[in-house]
């Protein structure tokens, strides 16, 4: 069982410089701990995520861990031209001696990606034509290519990924038709939501993984994927105040995940992010409390829902540094160990 750390950058009331230099502090430490994977979030115009250039970030992430895998989960396709992207894979690629891990997407949310002047209507035809275009751009030392939405003129291509043919690929999946863009190209796969939800779309990624076997873009797919799912965590010395600060934080993070929806009238369209947080406890989307208790949680969890993959958010919402660090520390010394051995 693996163990990596899923990472907003929600917003917080702090210099955004010492935002920063916490946030890799934390990294460090999750590097220092053993975790697998350190993936974070691409987001817009919206107090949801302070790392709206994820290659920026990674960068000093790259030049501050060791071992840590990282990567965004996911690049937004549509927001980049192919050939910029490409270059600047393989640059982090270089700059970590291999570790990136690529996540793609073409953005849930219409306002975020209507700020860079684009029709949401559009954006899936774009993902599917850029995703083709970087994979070949990736392995390839020249790109040409006459598109619909795209047109590289046999561009020289110097630059190249550590990772043959590429950095592994990861997909986030809200639905089945998410599921199964996963399925087809060999990805790596996170969902989120109550545990009956991420049961039943694993249960469906998992057919379609079976279903798809024979796609011509699983070639260089992995022979078993990993399944995650992304769950808020938090911890503290007793249950009572691990309960009390984190219904605080989850409304703050809430509040920031929701801000640019509400700002024009609406409300996040994916089922995958719970608002209330006694509904997101119950639905074990957020696990919260002792060693003890979050050892036992998750471990029935894991077993109930059948993920190899647990994805933990531990710094989020308004914890604040010292106590996400001090959450951190009782996880790593006290859960951990259970779960990396089932």
């Amino acid at each position: 069982m693996k163990i990596g750390v899923f990472d907003h950058l929600d917003k917080r009331a702090e210099p955004l410089g010492q935002f920063y230099e916490d946030r890799l502090a934390f990294t460090r430490s999750l590097d220092e701990a053993g975790f697998y994977s350190y993936h974070i979030a691409e987001h817009h115009a919206t107090p949801l995520g302070m790392a709206p250039s994820p290659n920026v970030y990674l960068a000093a992430v790259a030049r501050e861990t060791k071992q840590l895998r990282f990567g965004p989960l996911v690049y937004l396709l549509p927001l980049y031209h192919p050939v910029r992207l490409i270059e600047e894979i393989a640059m982090i690629d270089n700059l970590s001696q291999g570790r990136l891990d690529m996540g793609v997407g073409r953005g849930i949310s219409p306002y975020e990606v209507g700020s860079y002047d684009l029709d949401p209507v559009d954006t899936r035809e774009m993902f599917a034509e850029g995703l083709d275009l970087l994979l070949k751009g990736l392995t390839s030392d020249r790109l040409d290519h006459q598109g619909k939405w795209y047109r590289v003129n046999d561009v020289p291509l110097e630059l190249h990924p550590v990772q043959k043919p590429f950095p592994p690929l990861w997909y986030g999946a809200g639905n089945e038709s998410g599921a199964l863009v996963a399925a087809r190209y060999g990805m790596h796969f996170v969902t989120l939501g109550d545990d009956g939800r991420c049961k039943n779309l694993i249960a469906r990624y998992r057919e379609m993984w079976e279903e798809a076997k024979d796609d011509p873009h699983r070639a260089t797919a992995p022979a078993e994927p990993m399944i995650g799912v992304g769950r808020h965590l938090f911890l503290a010395d007793t249950d009572a105040e691990a309960e009390r600060l984190a219904a605080q934080a989850y409304k703050h993070w809430y509040d920031a995940l929701a801000k640019l929806w509400r700002d024009h009238g609406a409300n996040p369209v994916t089922g995958m992010m719970i608002e209330n947080y006694a509904d997101a406890r119950r639905g074990g989307q957020c696990i919260i409390g002792t060693p003890e208790t979050v050892r036992t949680e998750l471990i029935a969890q894991i077993a109930d829902v059948g993920y190899n993959y647990l994805v933990c958010q531990i710094a989020w919402g308004d914890l604040g540094h010292t106590r996400e660090m001090r959450s951190l520390q009782l996880f790593v010394d006290e859960v951990m160990p259970a779960i990396a051995a089932l």
